[in-house]
């Protein structure tokens, strides 16, 4: 009985994990967009400036 508990904690566990690393994907990949641009922003501003 305390053996079934726990596999059915550790797979809830699990999935919970899975469906929160599939969001941060979303997440990262809009930060990664978000640093390029400003990147971008930066470097055509020290271009202007040479």
């Amino acid at each position: 009985m305390k053996f079934e508990n726990l596999i059915r904690t550790l797979g809830l566990a699990g999935a919970l994990s899975l469906v929160m690393g599939l969001a941060a994907c979303n997440t990262v990949e809009g930060v990664g967009e978000d640093v390029e641009a400003a990147g971008d922003a930066i470097e055509d501003e020290a271009s202007e400036r040479d």
